[in-house]
């Protein structure tokens, strides 16, 4: 539903999906004035917050991520409770391949108090015969998988609830500056005054960032932003009452590889997995073509007879996906002037969005800073400024 046109807003939310909504939902919930405008809907299918299915997971080579997972799960379970809601389905994950270092990653775990356990290939093939494991492999039982659409809508009405104002079918075509403050116009030709903006647009960003009016010297020292589409496949379970299935990521020197349980996205009845950063690059999520490359699948296919015996190596289903990301794959949460950009690396950061969300309603409103790793083109201002 689309609430009724505000001329004005002391907040502007540019996209809902899932570090646009966390925004929202902590900029309301701290009571400020949020109008959020999403080009299509919340969560929609030519973003990269929809479907059921996204990983949660412990597992990173930096401890800086993983006690930043710990701090975005107290998050994710305050969000249940004030929605009613279980988002995080717990299948618990596994790690393993030569470039996944999974000791390497046991040893942050231990660091970060989380449990775990480092098991042969054939302590791991005993308990999930439906992989070929030939390495070791870590194992993580708190991990699993997000709900991404619902979370992203549970957010909105958590926003909502708190007086926040959606507007759909609202495709922002550039922000001006006026005054001390903003003039956030549509494609359809509205518009809205506001204080401050946050632009959260995912893949649709690289194309957005020369129409926000923002200083030459911060828009210089933004990380490149690219974006894939990527494909990925659902694949059925040979044995439906086997074993349970894990999340994974498996890394080797020929591929690189993730899976989880496919949810309702795919009907309840396999495994989604796919090739990460298969895809290939575009200027734009406006440049989606929803084309599965057939190279791709073929990869993914000749991955699943290999490695995964568990599945019928035929898809049944297969979409294709926006990877928005920087080159080290660090987050952007960056502000300038009244303008906050968020760029969450589509590529792993649904995990995180709640936290995100936080780290930008503080950012946005001046009462807390975030990660300077987060700030590349502030830091690099003051690094250069006399």
């Amino acid at each position: 539903m689309t609430d009724a046109f505000p001329d004005s807003s002391d907040f502007v939310v540019v996209g809902a999906g899932l570090a646009g909504a966390a925004t929202a939902w902590q900029l309301a919930l701290q009571g400020h004035d949020v109008t959020i405008v999403e080009r299509s809907v919340p969560a929609a299918h030519d973003g990269s917050s929809h479907g059921s299915a996204r990983i949660f997971r412990y597992a990173y080579p930096d401890e800086f991520y993983t006690r930043a997972v710990q701090e975005s799960k107290v998050l994710w379970d305050e969000l249940d409770r004030a929605s009613g809601l279980h988002l995080i389905t717990p299948f618990g994950a596994v790690d393993y391949g030569p470039e996944r270092q999974p000791e390497h990653l046991a040893r942050v775990l231990a660091g970060a108090g989380v449990e775990h356990e480092l098991l042969s290939a054939a302590e791991a093939r005993e308990r999930w015969p439906q992989f070929s494991f030939d390495a070791p492999v870590l194992w993580h039982p708190g991990a699993g998988v997000i709900d991404a659409e619902s979370s992203v809508n549970a957010m909105i009405n958590q926003a909502v609830k708190h007086g926040a104002r959606l507007l759909t079918g609202w495709n922002v075509a550039r922000v001006e500056r006026r005054g001390t403050g903003y003039r956030v116009h549509s494609a359809a030709g509205e518009a809205i005054d506001a204080g401050n903006v946050v632009v959260s647009a995912g893949g649709w960003l690289p194309s957005l960032l020369g129409q926000l009016d923002l200083p030459a010297g911060f828009l210089a020292g933004l990380p490149e932003i690219t974006v894939r589409q990527e494909q990925a496949f659902h694949f059925r379970y040979r044995d439906p009452d086997g074993a349970a299935w894990p999340t994974f990521i498996h890394k080797s020197a020929a591929i690189q590889t993730y899976g989880l349980p496919g949810g309702r996205d795919a009907g309840f009845a396999g495994q989604k997995v796919a090739e990460y950063n298969g895809g290939g690059l575009i200027p734009s999520a406006a440049e989606q073509t929803g084309l599965v490359d057939p190279d791709n699948r073929r990869r993914v296919v000749d991955y699943v007879q290999k490695y995964l015996p568990g599945l019928d190596p035929e898809p049944y289903a297969e979409t294709t996906c926006l990877f928005t990301n920087t080159p080290h794959e660090d987050f952007l949460v960056d502000r300038a002037d009244g303008i906050t950009i968020l760029s969450p690396c589509s590529g792993h950061g649904a995990k995180f969005a709640p936290l995100i969300g936080q780290w930008a309603a503080g950012l946005a409103t001046g009462a807390a800073d975030v990660p300077a790793r987060f700030r590349p083109a502030t830091t690099l201002l003051e690094r250069t400024s006399p």
